[in-house]
């Protein structure tokens, strides 16, 4: 079935859900959701080696801190920041990575940029005076910026580098975290602060055989350029004469193809389920833009566009583009006064249908054979699936030497010559994996990576077994002086931009250590009852989405198809992706209180 038996421009509900099903129902297999462990599975486990920055023997490290962090991400790095800023001079950075920059570190693979605007997605400009050159920067750029960042607030010198946190323990006589890693450190530090990053679990697909295999394979995340050659941004020169083979055409993926394309003898594209290419209609930045650019215009922006997430009036889009065109008006459809259930329900569906008409023209615009063009053409609702945005990904599909392999329920196996799909043998030289990672929903003691145990010997995964418990999404009672930046599952809000939430994050974490250092506060806990009645916000402010979200195309969205098992505890504060600016102003009023409302204290016997 096209897009034409489907009435075309028309809309007819029950010919669009039949297709829509039928199309979910091809991709929900059984096994769809088998990864390795990276962390434990032995044969598997080199793909986590970074191929950036050299490996450094070095003496274990034995000090006391003030503050530890878990990840040196944008989210570890501007706790860093806030911290700096509220006095604190002892801080450690603990990452696996080489160097600064969490996803923007990994992800170095060719093409890479970002989708969300960078002027609202680079944090801090105004304060570096730092305008991007690209409406949507480049992974260089974004890489450098964070450097840039970390080296203005003194945040390297003492960062533990490839390094991985093994266990964190509250020592409660002593009062400090006792944090051990694989490296032999032995740290002790007042406040724990975990940013492990919310996209930081690498997923490598179990499929049969890949041990077998005989050519090189990598994830994009660990792009190998020792093998391809080239760099980010030049000819992948090593590729001539390979035939490659390319799983998974998410936001990652997309970005490959065209520089695979361009370099390689001939590339296979692997898609389970085509993602929804809107136009990233990126450019450089205009010569004008920083003039008459007034104090707090970052915020200003990043509001501005935080409101049409939300579908609150805007007296002009600031952004405009993709997802404020597309994905704010069908996360929020217009209800006229008067519509009742029914009629505003089925006009919601007939936007979203027009919506995803839109991206299928545009393949059938750029694509110009008609099977490859009907295979990458997204068929459910526009929510289901994580939006994309590239402006040269699907016209890549018309160069001769890429062709696109349709398998929703995946690839069947790999033998040592490569991938089979269908019973076919495609013979490759090498299998580049741009599957992503873990999905936002992993729980934080997962992505955290290592033990983290509290008082009474309780793990936070013990206590979050069942479901986040937390006051703000930020504080767990049982775990003195640690704080967790906010992210979702988490009982937070949920934004597009995570960079604005992350900003918000680390100003709560300094501005709260600030407050308990001015009241000589030595330990903090979150009370029973301030955790228990934060946790029923949560739990009242929860949609069940299961009808509606059953429909959809498995996908990290929609756990993967299996919405009914998405727990209440791990909602937002406010409905659905939540209130961010709800949220914003109960983080400002705690610290503008100064009483540290929800707080459990010892204070010292002395002043500090």
């Amino acid at each position: 079935m096209t897009s034409s038996d489907l009435g075309g421009t028309g809309y007819d509900p029950d010919a669009v859900k039949t297709k829509y099903l039928a199309e979910r129902d091809r991709r929900l297999v059984p096994g769809r959701t088998d990864v390795y462990d990276l962390r434990s599975d032995e044969h598997f486990a080199h793909y986590r080696d970074d191929p950036f920055t050299p490996y450094t023997e070095r003496d274990p490290v034995t000090d006391d801190v003030d503050v530890v962090i878990l990840g040196g991400g944008i989210a570890g790095l501007l706790a860093g920041v806030q911290l700096r800023k509220a006095g604190i001079e002892k801080i450690r950075i603990v990452d696996q990575a080489g160097g600064i920059g969490g996803t923007w570190y990994w992800n170095q693979y060719p093409g890479v940029m970002c989708d969300i605007e960078s002027y609202i997605y680079l944090p801090m400009l105004e304060e570096l005076d730092y305008v991007p050159t690209m409406k949507y920067a480049f992974g260089e750029e974004i890489l450098g910026y964070l450097e840039k960042i970390a080296q203005r607030y003194d945040l390297v010198r003492d960062a533990l580098f490839h390094t991985d946190i093994t266990r964190a323990e509250w020592d409660d006589g002593a009062a400090r975290w006792r944090i051990t890693t694989d490296r032999g450190d032995a740290l002790t530090g007042r406040f724990y602060v975990l940013a492990a990053g919310i996209l930081n679990l690498l997923k490598i697909p179990a499929i049969p055989g890949m041990e077998d295999f005989a050519g090189r394979s990598f994830h994009t995340a660990r792009w190998d350029y020792s093998y391809t050659g080239g760099a980010a941004h030049r000819p992948l020169d090593k590729l001539g004469g390979k035939v490659v083979a390319l799983v998974g055409t998410g936001a990652t993926g997309i970005q490959c193809v065209p520089p695979l394309a361009e370099s390689a003898e001939h590339v296979f594209v692997f898609q389970r389920t085509p993602s929804a290419i809107g136009e990233r209609g990126n450019r450089p930045t205009d010569p004008d833009f920083a003039e008459g650019l007034e104090p707090g215009w970052q915020r200003a922006r990043m509001d501005n566009f935080q409101a049409i997430m939300m579908g609150r009036p805007v007296e002009v889009d600031l952004v405009d583009d993709g997802w404020t065109h597309h994905y704010a008006v069908v996360q929020h459809p217009p209800r006229r006064a008067g519509m009742s259930r029914e009629e505003f329900i089925r006009c919601a569906e007939e936007l979203d249908y027009s919506i995803m008409e839109w991206h299928r023209h545009r393949v059938d615009q750029l694509v110009h054979d008609p099977a490859t063009a009907e295979i990458l053409k997204p068929y459910y609702r526009y929510l289901c699936k994580r939006p994309c945005f590239h402006d040269e990904y699907l016209s890549a599909f018309n160069n001769p030497n890429v062709t696109l392999i349709d398998c929703p329920a995946g690839i069947e196996r790999i033998t040592e010559r490569g991938p089979v799909v269908d019973g076919r043998q495609y013979e490759v030289d090498c299998i580049i994996f741009g599957t992503g990672f873990e999905p936002e929903r992993t729980p934080a003691y997962r992505r955290a990576g290592h033990q983290v145990v509290g008082r009474d010997g309780t793990s936070l995964a013990e206590k979050w077994a069942g479901g986040a418990h937390s006051l703000f999404g930020m504080m767990s009672r049982g775990f003195p002086n640690m704080f967790i930046m906010p992210a979702p599952t988490q009982q937070a809000v949920v934004t597009v931009n995570y960079t604005q939430l992350a900003e918000l994050g680390a100003e709560f974490v300094g501005g709260a250590v600030r407050v308990l250092a001015e009241q000589g506060v030595e330990v903090f806990d979150v009370s029973a009852e301030a955790e228990a009645a934060w946790t029923q916000k949560i739990v009242d402010s929860f949609v069940d989405s299961t009808a509606l979200m059953s429909a959809c195309t498995p996908s990290r969205i929609n756990n993967e198809g299996h919405p009914e098992a998405i727990n209440p505890r791990d909602g937002n504060y406010g409905v659905g992706m939540g209130d961010w600016f709800a949220y914003r102003d109960v983080l400002e009023r705690w610290l503008a209180d100064g009483g540290c409302e929800g707080l459990e204290l010892e204070v010292r016997s002395r002043a500090p």
